[in-house]
């Protein structure tokens, strides 16, 4: 692999979403990531989140599979993990037991709650992350229920890229100090300070403590999705004044003398359902024929389906085929190195035989792992 991370190396312990994101993204970046997966698993080779890895199968119930997975650590540079707290350290793969194996070892630690508090020991997902940390409660429309983002804010924005980034802070720290250590990585945590700004905001009186009433949670008129005649959905976010001022001439609005109170929310109803009524006039791509590519910040809502012909998106290849389907390219991009195009997911133990002679186990000391079912 090529990119910034090259010559880095991963042990990924097999898990669920947020701890394979953050493998993914260590691997899109140029890091040789060793995932550990269970007997009987299978890797999928449309799944971007298991791409760019090098596959070995371990029996942990084994004490040879153990020592296995401890040699790999050996080696490493970082280690991620995504069970429960104590779990590693009952296996007797803990920090403590890894770190004096390699004091440079950074040793990633992906949960919901954390490694303590209350809710530690508990069982959760991703809408019950975001709950605790406020952030859904912030997400949904006046006088409605909150709406789960999906799991982007915890699983993904609060947890996997959140790890990636500690990682790396972890990486550098590493190679300039020789000391490597143990990231606490919490999806509570992380999402709340993906809503760093909502809190500024909240803190300084700017912002109330209900949903869809709020400058950019759909309580503004200026800053929401319309439904077209087709059925389709355009996205405005005219917040700054010369912004709402070309949105006002390009909708013909700019005479209507009730558009001049734009930041007064006691008209933000009312102009809403102006704006709602005419955008349903026209069709989705009548409007962005009016307003794609200009300063009124617009978008046309997109599919899954159709964000990937978008020419934008074709033209920058955000999007591109790895597996036989489409999947989002690495990101960010870089001047001085250039990521390598994924490698769909291997299959599963793929990489065995290869890593274990990396590590200096001999033709027999493989086939005895295998035959006694500690290398599936």
């Amino acid at each position: 692999m090529t990119g910034p991370l090259k010559g880095i190396r991963i042990v990924e312990f097999a898990g669920l979403g947020p701890g394979p994101f953050c493998g993914m993204m260590l691997a899109d970046h140029g890091a040789k990531v060793i995932r550990i997966d269970r007997p009987g698993a299978a890797l999928d080779p449309r799944d971007p989140l298991s791409r760019n890895r090098t596959s070995i199968v371990l029996d942990m119930k084994n004490p040879e599979a153990l020592k296995v997975a401890r040699d790999l650590c050996k080696s490493a540079d970082g280690l991620i993990e995504g069970y429960r707290p104590g779990v590693m350290e009952r296996l007797g793969l803990g920090p403590d037991v890894l770190l004096a194996d390699n004091p440079k070892l950074v040793y990633g630690r992906m949960t919901g709650w954390g490694q303590f508090g209350p809710y530690a020991q508990a069982a959760g997902h991703d809408i019950n992350y975001i709950a605790l940390s406020g952030v859904l409660h912030t997400v949904g429309r006046a006088g409605e229920k909150p709406v789960p983002p999906v799991n982007y804010v915890g699983d993904f924005g609060g947890g996997g890229m959140m790890l990636a980034f500690g990682m790396a802070s972890a990486l550098l720290h590493a190679a300039r100090t020789g000391e490597g250590q143990v990231i606490d990585c919490a999806m509570t945590d992380g999402s709340a300070v993906l809503a760093a700004m909502t809190w500024g905001f909240f803190g300084s009186g700017r912002l109330k403590d209900e949903p869809g009433v709020n400058l950019l949670d759909t309580g503004a008129h200026f800053y929401d999705t319309y439904t077209c005649s087709d059925g389709k959905f355009i996205s405005i976010g005219s917040i700054e004044p010369q912004f709402y001022a070309l949105l006002r001439e390009k909708t013909g609005l700019d005479k209507d003398p009730a558009f001049d109170a734009q930041m007064d929310p006691s008209q933000w109803g009312p102009l809403k359902d102006k704006l709602a009524a005419l955008f349903a006039t026209k069709t989705r791509d009548e409007w962005c024929a009016i307003m794609e590519m200009t300063d009124v910040c617009f978008a046309p809502v997109l599919s899954l389906a159709e964000a990937p012909q978008h020419p934008h998106n074709v033209e920058r290849e955000t999007f591109l085929t790895v597996g036989g389907v489409v999947q989002p390219a690495p990101a960010p991009r870089y001047s001085a190195t250039v990521n390598d195009t994924p490698r769909a997911a291997p299959k599963c133990g793929a990489d065995a035989e290869a890593l274990l002679a990396g590590l200096g186990y001999d033709a027999a000391a493989i086939a005895a792992l295998r035959d006694g079912g500690a290398v599936a």
